[in-house]
């Protein structure tokens, strides 16, 4: 049995020296036990002292693919215990299978990528989200931070920093090892505490003042976000902090916004509205805008009494830029006029403002939205509500009655009848037009398009009462 004493966790010279020696001594992986320093060995390994190495150190050197090395670079910086013997049993291997790098459905190769991947995610989130703080001592002005890495990283990323800050005083400390840069050399200490740390500095609290104040909720993707920046690193950035309070109070604070532009615009709803439709332009709250030509925002006089809310936008409404200007819009007009109610007095808007559709050839298909969609789209919703204020609001389908009543509505059951919206208002629900296109009966369509002029002259009716 060979035990394998290595200086440092992250000292990957010192690993290829002893693994080229081993390997050239033709040593099984199995026959080898690797430690760190004075950590304490395999319980059921013996550990005499090394025997003279039975290579001869002049011999050719061992050569290993460029891909290997890439990755055993990476691989080797891992908390995982296991890998410095499982590079060396990469590396036993590689004598007798040069292209073993290159199979990476192999498990041993996969679970090795798979220790490079995460190690790459730490080296990347230490980049991003590190954070300085300024500190004043006996010798000046001096920037600190702290930091956790999740591997044995620090070391590995000591040359970003360095380039990246080579004009500023600064230390990086974290639990393994710390970072002095003196703004000419570099230089380790021990491990340190988080509080050896500063808590922050006034060039932190402007940076936050900042932050609050272009802070946008209706760009912010909350699943992405989390994704790429999970909440154990928030407590690294100032501006992370303010987030949860930022996106729990934005519906007040757009809501106080529509307030002030009614009341200091001259009671200008118009240009409260056209500031929130230019906002909706830039949405990202899902996944749609990217196929989507462009957001189809609501239209209509700000004073209308009766607001109509339908599902999306189709293919010819992304491509105008308008609601309800396709066949289902046809339909809709033919029946606004039946009811004896004109389009220009109304609001007509849908739930989801882009266009959710499938690929078939150069055609579009619809395809409906989802319960996330329909919620990340509702706060548009409210607002467009909150800033006409109809005396009735038409839901056209499924769709958007879930997305103004925040829950599923049976549209069989609640027809024909007056509801009570969250917010207080009056709402009625009906089918969309897009359904009477679909009915294949001809006497069917004719009833069911009776029937839903009649549930619009019941709506526009509420609107005197």
């Amino acid at each position: 049995m060979r035990v394998v004493t290595l200086p440092a966790p992250d000292d990957f010279d010192a690993w290829r020296d002893a693994a080229r020696a081993l390997v050239a001594d033709d040593v099984p992986p199995d026959l080898v036990v690797w430690q760190v320093g004075d950590e304490a060995t395999d319980l059921f390994a013996t550990a005499p002292p090394p025997a003279a190495p039975r290579h001869d150190p002049t011999g050719p050197a061992l050569k290993v693919p460029r891909a290997f090395l890439d990755l055993a670079r990476n691989a080797l910086l891992a908390s995982d215990a296991e890998r410095f013997a499982l590079l060396y049993t990469l590396l036993h291997r590689l004598r007798r299978e040069p292209k073993l790098t290159e199979d990476h459905a192999d498990p041993l190769v996969r679970r090795i990528e798979g220790l490079a991947k995460v190690v790459r995610r730490d080296i990347h989130k230490m980049r991003a989200f590190l954070r300085f703080r300024e500190v004043t001592d006996d010798v000046g002005a001096r920037f600190v931070a702290w930091w956790e890495p999740e591997h044995h990283i620090v070391r590995a990323n000591a040359a970003f920093f360095v380039n990246r800050f080579a004009s500023m005083h600064w230390s990086i400390l974290t639990p393994e090892v710390s970072l002095h840069w003196d703004g000419a050399a570099l230089s380790e200490g021990p491990g340190a505490s988080k509080a050896d740390a500063p808590d922050g500095d006034p060039t932190e609290e402007v940076w936050k003042t900042y932050y609050a104040s272009i802070f946008n909720p209706a760009r912010v993707k909350v699943g992405a976000m989390l994704k790429e920046m999970p909440r154990k690193y928030w407590k690294n950035m100032p501006e992370t902090a303010l987030v949860p309070q930022l996106l729990a109070t934005a519906q007040a604070r757009e809501s106080r916004m529509i307030e002030t532009a009614r009341t200091e615009i001259g009671g200008n709803a118009e240009a409260a509205w056209a500031a929130l439709r230019e906002e909706a332009m830039g949405c990202t709250r899902c996944h749609l805008y990217k196929p989507a030509t462009q957001t189809v925002f609501g239209e209509g006089p700000v004073d209308a009494t009766m607001m109509f809310v339908g599902e999306q936008p189709g293919d010819q409404e992304d491509l105008a830029g308008h609601p309800f200007v396709g066949p289902a819009g046809q339909v809709f007009d033919r029946a606004l006029a039946a009811a004896g109610i004109t389009r220009a007095e109304t609001y007509v808007t849908n739930a989801v403002k882009h266009f959710k559709f499938e690929p078939r050839g150069r055609r579009r298909i619809h395809a409906k939205p989802d319960a996330g969609e329909i919620e990340a789209c509702r706060w548009w919703i409210e607002q467009e509500q909150m800033l006409l204020r109809p005396k009735v609001t038409v839901a056209l389908g499924a769709t958007a009655a879930r997305s103004l009543f925040g829950k599923v509505m049976t549209i069989g059951r609640e027809r024909g009848r007056a509801l009570r919206l969250p917010d207080g208002g009056e709402a009625w629900i009906t089918v969309h037009p897009s359904y009477l296109l679909r009915l294949p009966d001809e006497a069917a369509k004719g009833a069911e398009y009776a029937r839903f002029v009649e549930d619009l002259k019941m709506a526009h009716a509420a609107t005197s009462a």
